[in-house]
């Protein structure tokens, strides 16, 4: 049993394979090579920084092909993490437009520059910290999760899905109602770090490794 971080040149690698490591006995690998990742009972997706250059990245190491086609044919759990969630879309906002996966229907949107709290307090873009997520319907990654939860973010762009059947969890960020959690078949994606969101992000981690779509 071997759970496969995909390096493509970007993400949090490091904390998120120690992080893996912390709640399962199974083999955790950062790895770049083809055949390790097919090889692999399950996959994790990262990604920090801009879009495009993960796209691109994700491009350049020839494992595009590779993660559509784990997707399409559904034939091992992929968990997509912070910008490795946004690319799992259609399309981003962000550096004037950038087509990206596809596995789930719906676009990355960038959160406006003037955004107010209730209070008309102005807002920090990006958003960055903890918040409250809105478990929207059920599913085993949120097993052993209070369904109001708070994980940490660092995002200036936000997922909106076009299907509401694929949303499993939300953020209020000022008048923004954002897309955190999403979820079609055997692949599952956050826009939060798990692995920098104390108990919960453990134990969402946790019931990644025991899931069996």
């Amino acid at each position: 049993m071997t759970i496969a971080v995909i390096d493509y040149g970007m993400g949090n690698l490091h904390s998120v394979a120690k992080a893996l490591e912390h709640v399962t006995h199974e083999n955790v690998i950062i790895t770049r090579d083809s055949r390790c990742i097919l090889g692999a009972t399950r996959l994790v997706l990262p990604g920090q920084g801009a879009i495009r250059d993960c796209m691109g990245e994700l491009e350049r190491s020839e494992l595009r092909g590779l993660v559509e086609d784990v997707i399409q044919r559904q034939t091992k759990p992929l968990l997509g993490i912070c910008v490795g969630q946004q690319m799992l879309l259609e399309h981003s906002e962000e550096s004037g437009g950038v087509s990206c996966l596809g596995a789930f229907r719906g676009e990355v949107k960038r959160f406006p520059d003037a955004m107010r709290d209730h209070n008309g307090a102005r807002m920090k873009v990006p958003h960055m910290g903890w918040n409250l997520v809105d478990q929207r319907r059920e599913h085993p990654l949120w097993e052993g999760i209070d369904s109001h939860e708070h994980f940490y973010f660092v995002h200036g762009y936000y997922a909106k899905a076009a299907d509401e059947a694929d949303v499993f969890g939300t953020i209020q960020y000022g008048h923004i109602s954002a897309h955190v959690a999403m979820g079609h078949g055997s692949t599952f994606a956050v826009q939060f770090h798990p692995e920098k969101s104390s108990r919960a992000g453990l134990k969402l981690l946790e019931n990644f490794v025991t899931w069996s779509p």
